[in-house]
């Protein structure tokens, strides 16, 4: 079947047709028509390179409870996603062909977005020996990013060898950078608040410490790293100068040091945590004003390359519970672009601008680090049909529930955010359209 878009703004700009057939974006231009083809209205709608999500917890298998790669699926769709990446902290964890294979076949079936594995840097997540990362790599699900997200790989050697291993076949490793050894007890960001809480603090130095210590090694060993998370100022600091290096940027292909940072970092503070409400327990944990603005203005200059939700759905009692006991985590997946949105907002931006930045770091350098050909391509004859279409005017209050989610640990319930997603594509095919999943 083919679409004809009417009137829509290509990131921002003016207004044109897009007439979707086979697939692909076979024109585009005013006044376009299409016999048989079902035209969609998207007078005043901003259309964007279908989003991409470089981190996405997806939960299959093993904890089905929390989510599935289907439900996850249709709430990536619904938040205007075209693909995820989905963690390999699974249970078994993802860190063998077969498993990576398994997530990739199912979200094939399921086909409501592009379903890209990542692999885990060591067997079952242990620290201890490097997975089999070549196999991966070769396998169907082809995987190009490595990470043991949830759990920092704190070995430097490991961590060498990591590095060393994914440049033959030009891979990445995702570091989620936590020295555990000045995190044992944390429970939140440490700060004024923690203190006047009695919980115990995360400094933001267990961060910045792997980040400086794992930027130096990829320099040193001409690999590519990905630092997950980005959550202070002083991460934002140490990436910004590692980036003023020439062997950062240098050769073909994506740069060799790239960075994200979360929506619920943009946006949310550890002053959340003062309510004792577990909503608010993420790792890293949300930090003070002043990182938040650090972040904000990074993800501008393009210090920080991307946004990427860490989605991670929780079954009630893993969150409905003491501070303490509860599991760290937030869902994403639908509110990602109007946090984004509200939190880029405030920095001044003309409107052209801020869907540009928008695209780049929610579609575009995605892609580009994931090597997802066909995603993160702004809308041209001949490109891939990946799109979101996007109501820039729309306002909207977050229900409480966690929307097509299997898990309801939503931080933004009740909140009053910018934009609406009102139709995804995949590959010409509608996903979501008026704002409800097409199936």
């Amino acid at each position: 079947m083919s679409y004809l878009i009417r009137g829509a703004r290509i990131v921002g700009g003016d207004p044109v047709d897009l007439l979707l057939r086979d697939g692909t974006v076979a024109e585009v231009g005013t006044g376009l028509s299409a016999a048989g083809a079902t035209v969609v209205d998207a007078d005043g709608l901003v259309v964007l390179p279908g989003l991409v999500d470089l981190h996405t917890h997806l939960r299959e298998p093993g904890r089905e409870d929390a989510e599935t790669i289907a439900t996850g699926s249709r709430a990536a769709a619904l938040g205007g996603f075209t693909a995820v990446c989905a963690m390999a902290n699974t249970d078994p964890v993802a860190d063998t062909a077969a498993l990576v294979e398994q997530v990739w076949r199912i979200g094939r079936d399921v086909g409501l977005v592009d379903v890209q594995p990542i692999g885990a840097v060591s067997v079952g997540l242990a620290g201890e020996r490097l997975a089999a990362l070549g196999d991966m790599a070769d396998s169907a699900a082809a995987v190009r990013i490595f990470s043991d997200d949830g759990i920092c790989v704190h070995d430097p050697l490991l961590m060498r060898r990591a590095l060393e291993y994914v440049r033959a076949f030009d891979g990445v490793i995702a570091q989620h950078a936590e020295e555990p050894r000045l995190t044992q007890g944390a429970q939140m960001h440490e700060g004024d608040v923690s203190a006047r809480l009695g919980l115990g603090g995360w400094p933001a130095v267990a961060e910045e410490s792997i980040i400086a210590r794992d930027v130096r090694l990829a320099e040193h060993v001409d690999s590519r790293l990905h630092v997950c998370h980005v959550s202070t100022a002083g991460s934002v600091e140490i990436l910004r100068a590692a980036k003023a290096r020439p062997w950062a940027s240098s050769g073909p292909g994506p740069a060799r040091i790239t960075a994200e940072v979360t929506p619920h970092h943009l946006l949310l503070t550890h002053e959340l945590a003062a309510t004792y409400d577990p909503l608010y327990k993420v790792n890293p944990p949300l930090r003070a004003d002043t990182d938040v603005a650090a972040l904000r203005q990074a993800l501008v200059d393009g210090t920080i390359d991307i946004v990427a939700t860490d989605h991670a759905p929780h079954v009630a009692h893993d969150k409905e519970c003491e501070w303490a006991h509860a599991r760290p985590g937030m869902l994403g997946l639908e509110t990602a672009l109007s946090v984004t949105l509200s939190a880029l907002r405030d920095a001044g931006l003309d409107d052209r601008r801020l869907w540009d930045v928008i695209a780049a770091r929610m579609s575009r350098a995605p892609a580009r680090i994931a090597r997802l050909d066909g995603h993160g391509r702004d809308p041209a004859v001949g490109v891939s049909a990946n799109l979101t279409l996007v109501d820039p005017a729309a306002t909207r209050v977050i229900a409480a529930d966690g929307g097509a989610s299997r898990s309801r640990n939503n931080p933004y319930a009740g909140l009053s955010l910018p934009g609406r997603i009102v139709a995804t594509f995949l590959r010409g095919e509608p996903t979501v359209i008026d704002g409800k999943a097409c199936r």
